[in-house]
């Protein structure tokens, strides 16, 4: 199973913010090469689209807010890279593992880990390869998954999930693959539901053709055994029982909320969600009374 990283700065104005000159110069060039490529071969366009696919063009994370000088120093070998973490609270009431998304890190979320803490949650944190201080130069599910799998085993099991944009495509297809019922609980803010999305905005950015994109999809299934609508959270859900809270905003520019209300349209029992205006795709989980919520949630019945 491959599935490339899912959300693009370079790609989409986040939050309907003027794209900054370096950006554009970067795409630009990308956007030249890739199509220059196409003309010669469009196999070999879409292969080295893939790999942009998966590559994070700029890396948060590099200094650690205050609370992570309170936690523990946590890491480990996942293949070729070396995955960097912290634990916190360490024999707390449950394990919560943060899960963050493309181009993010772990210490954009030290609002929730001081929060989270402060209700006797052992708080796990790490960054996915080539984020923050983490080893590596792509991300992709697989990877992803098998770094969530490692520390569920290793530091686990885990009990409950916070996770924000490609963060919560690797929760919901990591709950596919590992026992788990209706006390597992599950926050998803903004999630990157449907790849297809994803790679028609790619595509359309950088106006690269049908040819390419056909074959775009065929390394996708070469490499992962399913074309890219298989990889979908909104699929995923369907085989989940964890117990999960969605937040999804409607001027979210990178993470459609048309397919989220998709989602909440199969009215499954276990999945509730919680639609706002105004946040964007980042401001959300930054939202004070977002993360008033997503605590509260996660003590209900607790």
């Amino acid at each position: 199973m491959i599935l490339q990283a899912s959300s693009y700065s370079f790609i989409i104005p986040a939050e309907k913010t003027e794209m900054k000159v370096a950006q554009k110069l970067v795409t630009g060039y990308f956007r030249a090469k890739l199509q220059l490529l196409s003309v010669f071969s469009a196999r070999q366009a879409a292969r080295a689209a893939f790999d942009l696919f998966c590559t994070p063009l700029k890396r948060a994370g590099r200094v650690a807010p205050p609370v992570f000088e309170k936690g523990e120093p946590l890491k480990f070998q996942l293949g070729e890279n070396q995955v960097v973490g912290h634990r916190w609270n360490a024999g707390g009431k449950r394990k919560l593992l943060i899960v963050h998304g493309f181009q993010s890190c772990s210490g954009n979320f030290s609002q929730y880990i001081t929060a989270l803490t402060g209700k006797g949650y052992e708080v796990l944190a790490f960054d996915a390869p080539a984020h923050g201080m983490s080893g590596g130069r792509r991300i992709n599910l697989p990877l992803y998954i098998a770094m969530l799998d490692h520390i569920h085993k290793a530091y686990g099991p885990v009990d409950d999930f916070l996770a924000h944009s490609y963060g919560c495509v690797a929760v919901s297809h990591f709950l596919e693959t590992i026992p788990h019922d209706a006390s597992t609980k599950a926050v998803f803010i903004a999630p990157a539901t449907e790849t297809t999305s994803t790679v028609d905005s790619f595509f359309t950015y950088l106006r690269l053709n049908d040819h390419v994109r056909k074959e775009f999809d065929q390394v996708i299934y070469e490499l992962g055994g399913h074309w890219p609508a298989h990889f979908s959270v909104r699929r995923a859900l369907q085989h989940s029982r964890a117990n999960v809270l969605w937040f999804h905003d409607e001027d979210d520019d990178l993470t459609p909320v048309e397919d989220a209300l998709r989602a909440r349209a199969d009215n499954l029992p276990n999945v509730s969600f919680h639609i706002t205006r105004g946040l964007g795709h980042r401001r959300i989980y930054r939202d004070s009374g977002i993360m008033q919520e997503v605590i509260d949630f996660f003590e209900e019945g607790r």
